[in-house]
């Protein structure tokens, strides 16, 4: 089942019963592909090749162009600082990196089933939707990205405990995204009811878009939001306070945020050119993981360059510090968003074997002497 708010266009896509265009065989194709996409108003778009970003060099892989997807926000900062440090270009070499951001997972979604793009970050509820809609046939989850960094942060004047939760008006990033199908799993754990659908009952659940959140919470059209950093950092700026950490929800604290997907068919066709970008995601992992500050401020300058505004320090500091960056996808907190869903009455049970395809990554590991990822029983055959 797919969210409501979800366009006709949108559902056609995401369940395959659109036409899906031949690949692109040259950079100037795939561009003229991305600006069509553009122009329809789906809600995404492409950045600009910048005259100082890195050039393709070296030996041409099997395609000329990849296009690379991702959100602007810091729970996908293996690929900002990969973009933004030109990790994923000189992985490629000759074959040329090209990048489109993101605002919502559904959106992503139509573009990586379009062929708008070739690989991408994504959150897992949208994996999960996207594969089980098109039964199997449209993507594959190859590695891990992140885990963490996302905080229910409330009005301290208005909610001072948990159970003050109850009868005020909570915002999330979307119907049916990561964020709002763990929020309604913790309201079931309560005990308390709500709609799914509508958000109505005994906590409000007023989806909000990431980039309103702050200017709802100071107009108190909301009460607090249960949202993925740096918008939780954000709030707290404004006066909010951190009441829960998802975090400490999951055993070892640890849990999917994002995820690095890819069309089944440009994984079949081009594996050389998805092993390239996945050797850039454990790059940039690595160069994270070794260099905080550093790669802090490569993700920050990524942001400005898309946004024309970088992060203050008061919020990129505790969004940064909440987020752990890993190459395991973790795959067996996947199956427990999955079930949290179908609770929640967002999803019909879904069959997810298959989605994982964890073959090049675990040989990436391999290779550096590292051990292996496990996909929970979930790996494509």
């Amino acid at each position: 089942m797919l969210p409501a708010s979800l366009s006709r266009r949108s559902r056609a896509r995401i369940t395959g019963r659109a036409s899906t265009p031949a690949r692109r065989t040259s950079a100037a194709l795939a561009g003229l592909i991305v600006l069509a996409v553009a122009a329809t108003g789906c809600g995404y778009g492409s950045a600009a090749d910048k005259d100082d970003a890195p050039k393709a060099h070296g030996k041409k892989l099997s395609v000329d162009t990849v296009r690379i997807g991702y959100f602007p926000n810091l729970t996908h900062a293996t690929a900002l600082v990969g973009d933004q440090e030109g990790i994923f270009q000189k992985e490629l070499g000759g074959t040329k990196a090209g990048y489109a951001q993101f605002n919502a997972g559904p959106s992503e979604i139509e573009a990586l089933n379009s062929g708008a793009i070739d690989i991408g970050w994504l959150g897992p509820s949208p994996a999960i939707n996207g594969y089980t809609a098109s039964h199997g046939k449209d993507l594959r989850i190859v590695a891990g990205s992140a885990s963490g960094g996302v905080k229910l942060v409330v009005n301290p004047e208005k909610i001072k405990s948990l159970k003050d939760v109850k009868g005020k008006k909570i915002a999330t990033p979307q119907l049916g995204n990561t964020q709002d199908v763990a929020f309604l799993d913790w309201i079931g754990k309560q005990g308390w009811k709500v709609d799914a659908q509508s958000g109505k009952g005994d906590v409000s659940v007023v989806r909000t878009d990431n980039k309103i959140t702050p200017d709802a919470y100071r107009s108190g059209s909301v009460d607090g939001a249960w949202v993925p950093e740096p918008t939780a950092s954000k709030l707290v700026a404004e006066g909010a306070k951190v009441l829960l950490d998802e975090s400490t929800l999951w055993p070892d604290k640890k849990f999917v945020i994002t995820n690095v997907v890819v069309s089944q068919s440009f994984l079949k066709q081009h594996p050389d050119v998805v092993a390239a970008v996945l050797r850039g995601s454990v790059k940039s992992n690595a160069f994270i993981n070794d260099h905080p500050d550093a790669a802090k401020k490569a993700a920050n300058a990524k942001l400005k360059a898309l946004s024309g505004k970088e992060l203050p320090g008061d919020v990129l500091d505790p969004a940064w510090q909440s987020i752990r960056f890993t190459d395991d996808p973790l795959a067996g907190t996947l199956s427990t968003e999955a079930d949290n869903a179908v609770k929640a009455g967002l999803l019909e049970a879904p069959r997810l074997k298959g989605i994982y395809d964890l073959t090049q990554l675990n040989k990436i590991l391999k290779a550096q002497g590292r051990p292996a990822v496990d996909a929970a029983g979930l790996g494509a055959q």
